[in-house]
């Protein structure tokens, strides 16, 4: 009936404590009836013998091995191909989203809903890092054409008809959270206190977390391109009312200041403004050819635990409405 889905990286002093608390909550909810995918981004500490060994001990946990790391959201969006469950949970495999919070999770399933997600209502990390997240939320709310839920990562449960649309979208691009809220279907949210991580430091680096962010904003608002026409029309606008200046001056014999550094100060601002322009449109365009090119979002080396015959995610037929 569920199955969870936890990419890995670098998460070997972690993973027997994620699954001696993530296995009695499934086991409660489901009678048995769960799985587990382990999606191993290219571990290079150990994890990836491990998942194997946690496989040899139970084999309703699977793991598909990358060829090498290829980054958070392809390990979810490969876990979602993979995954055969009626609902399917992504979380993290840092025990930060706690795995007990799945029982609300499965009630809201149960009452209706295609969308359960997680609402951070707190989160153990640094300053920087809680402000950074905000701002962005909350920006992105503001920004992109569709309705993303604040303080809402990627933890979350999804019915089957809305793992099927999402696996079945072509972009390799992929901010999971952005495309959730935007195929639609019934959505809640469960507010939930975010834990520290249990061992290690975060794989998500400053630049990596930087670039998430640039995704979200780039894959679901047009803002950026609009306020670059807005910025350059305000700096032709400055040049404008600066030649009437010089002109007036000049014809009305006003002193004006002489020198190099309004000079200066002119062509830099103008020169960084076509720059950062120019940046924007380079940002869209190599997205553009990331999609032209149709390479593959992941590559998977191994498979531990799949039938050999599986059917591919896109061909699977829906489930059957639960009762």
């Amino acid at each position: 009936m569920l199955s969870v889905v936890l990419p890995v990286f670098d998460e070997a002093a972690n993973l027997r404590a994620l699954v001696a608390r993530l296995v009695p909550v499934l086991e409660k909810l489901t009678q048995g009836a769960w799985e587990i995918v382990f999606v191993d981004d290219g571990s290079r500490d150990g994890s990836a013998d491990l998942l194997d060994t946690l496989h040899a001990e139970n084999a309703r946990m699977k793991v598909l091995h990358f060829s090498r790391n290829f980054g958070h959201q392809a390990a979810l969006s490969a876990g979602l191909e993979a995954a055969s469950g009626q609902a399917v949970v992504l979380m993290d495999s840092d025990l930060q989203d706690p795995p007990e919070v799945l029982e609300s999770f499965v009630e809201r399933w149960r009452a209706g809903f295609d969308v359960v997600y997680g609402v951070r209502r707190t989160r153990r990390e640094g300053l920087f890092k809680r402000a950074a997240y905000s701002i962005f939320y909350r920006t992105m709310r503001r920004l992109a054409n569709i309705d993303v839920p604040l303080d809402a990562g990627d933890f979350c449960l999804l019915d089957r008809a809305v793992v099927t649309e999402l696996v079945a979208l072509p972009e390799r691009q992929r901010f999971l959270r952005g495309l959730r809220a935007w195929v639609g279907f019934r959505q809640t949210g469960v507010d939930y206190d975010r834990d520290a991580r249990a061992a290690g430091a975060s794989k998500y680096s400053l630049m990596g977390l930087v670039r998430l962010a640039i995704s979200g904003y780039v894959g679901f608002s047009a803002f950026p391109l609009r306020a670059s026409a807005w910025l350059g029309f305000a700096a032709a606008a400055t040049g404008f009312l600066l030649a009437v200046w010089a002109i007036g001056t000049k014809i009305l014999g006003i002193d004006s200041p002489q020198g190099w550094a309004s000079t200066v100060a002119i062509v830099l601002f103008l020169g960084g403004v076509q720059l950062l322009v120019l940046g924007v449109i380079g940002e869209y365009l190599s997205r553009v050819y990331d999609e032209v090119r149709a390479r593959p979002a992941y590559i998977v080396r191994r498979r531990v635990g799949f039938a050999d015959n599986v059917v591919p995610a896109e061909s699977r037929r829906r489930v059957p409405p639960r009762g």
